[in-house]
């Protein structure tokens, strides 16, 4: 296949970061092909209030009017029930779950759930989204970045057993186990997959900060496990991209900041992997309506808004003069652009 049309991707797990910055990460959105992206509020301070979280929303779209942004609160203390009525009263489409100390600006992330469950049993009633950064906070005993989301998965069975009907996204799944859990869950349970995930394991980021993030690329067998749930047509499973940009000179810091830039490229690096895997059948299903489903936005009828072409195109060092694509300078040999 050396042309394929798609529907504008949805990519539900999007860092747009705050300020000056957006004026570089916001146009990255509509570029890599995407026309509905969720919004992660780990901002500082975080999003944890209705009119603070519609704020964030006019900000982003006085940047991008032509992509629908869905928004989240961040899960803390805060976010109490009443907050919850309010929220899915002005369209908001979810939580988003930090671990405490485990990633990006998540100080005051989550050491317990059970305080939280009257919030849940409110979003539940109201059929908003619990977005589960699915990691053990760095501080939990014999924790490891390698081992993190794997002690996690116990935690997230019990929350889907104690709120069955609360619809609940593992985020950026990676590992097999991840896979597994989700899979051995209802309905209302999905998890989300990053294309990086899909391309790298700990031997690349343990040399290359471009390619280190939370959570961490792990073995092959689980990049292995990831592959075959992506291209599976399983629509458990779809696209969360968990772009995160930072400055170069962040990324080149010691530690480097956790996050992989993707957005601008993201069409590419989707069909550069599903090619790959001779899936690229599959692609649309993971990529554009897998994920409005199960937010509960119509996928039938989506026009084919992108063609992807078979061809070189290799990845710049920079993207808008500060933020370093993931795989810069790498030849994806596929390109992207609106019809």
């Amino acid at each position: 296949m050396e042309t394929l049309e798609l529907p504008s991707l949805a990519d539900m797990h999007v860092h747009l970061r705050q300020g000056e910055f957006m004026k570089s990460t916001v146009p990255g959105v509509r570029l890599g092909g995407t026309n509905v992206a969720y919004v992660m509020p780990n901002t500082v301070p975080p999003i944890n209030s209705v009119d603070a979280c519609l704020k964030y929303k006019q900000e982003i779209e006085s940047l991008d009017p032509k992509t629908a942004y869905l928004m989240s609160l961040y899960l803390c203390p805060e976010i109490t029930p009443e907050v919850i009525y309010a929220a899915a009263k002005a369209g908001i489409r979810g939580v988003k779950s930090y671990p405490k100390g485990a990633t990006t600006n998540s100080d005051v992330g989550v050491e317990s759930y059970e305080p939280f469950y009257p919030t849940f049993q409110a979003m539940q009633e109201t059929g908003m989204v619990l977005n589960i950064h699915g990691e053990v906070p760095p501080s939990q005993e014999g924790g490891s970045v390698m081992t993190a989301e794997k002690q996690f998965l116990p935690t997230f069975r019990k929350l889907h057993e104690q709120f069955p009907k609360l619809k609940i996204i593992l985020e950026h799944c990676s590992t097999k186990e991840a896979i597994d859990t989700v899979l051995a869950c209802g309905n209302s349970v999905a998890g989300t997959i990053t294309p990086h995930h899909l391309l790298i394991t700990h031997s690349d980021w343990e040399h290359d900060p471009f390619s280190f993030c939370k959570p961490v690329a792990k073995t092959e067998e689980d990049r292995q496990a990831l592959l075959k749930a992506a291209t599976s047509g399983n629509s458990k499973f779809f696209l969360g991209s968990d772009s995160a940009p930072h400055p170069k000179e962040k990324k080149l810091a010691n530690p480097p900041a956790a996050g992989i830039f993707t957005q601008p490229y993201l069409a590419s690096y989707l069909a550069f992997i599903f090619d790959q895997q001779n899936a690229l059948d599959k692609l649309e299903g993971f990529a554009c309506r897998f994920g409005r489903e199960f937010y509960g936005i119509s996928s039938s009828d989506l026009p084919k808004e992108l063609i992807l072409k078979k061809e070189s195109n290799v990845l710049p060092e920079m993207f808008e003069g500060c933020l370093v694509p993931f795989l810069h300078g790498v030849d994806l040999h596929w390109t992207c652009r609106r019809l």
